[in-house]
């Protein structure tokens, strides 16, 4: 995947996690959320074995990734 892909990708997952979990953010913050989400969303779906297949996969892998950092964000602060 090239890079201004992978930002894209983690500019909309970053968004819609932020929505998903009720926080309002800056673009910026969305996108950080967004790449980190989806480093972690394709490192576990990776460890049990699923693909994300296209665009659209990635941004699911992405936005679950996003969601799961966000989450732990809430927790630790």
């Amino acid at each position: 995947m090239s890079l201004i892909i992978f930002l894209i990708v983690g500019l909309i997952a970053g968004a819609l996690a932020s929505y998903i979990m009720g926080r309002k953010q800056d673009l910026l913050v969305y996108l950080l959320i967004g790449v980190v989400g989806a480093v972690v969303g394709g490192f576990i779906a990776g460890l049990i074995g699923i693909g994300a297949y296209g665009i659209i996969g990635q941004i699911i892998v992405a936005t679950l990734g996003a969601i799961l950092c966000l989450w732990i964000w809430q927790r630790v602060r």
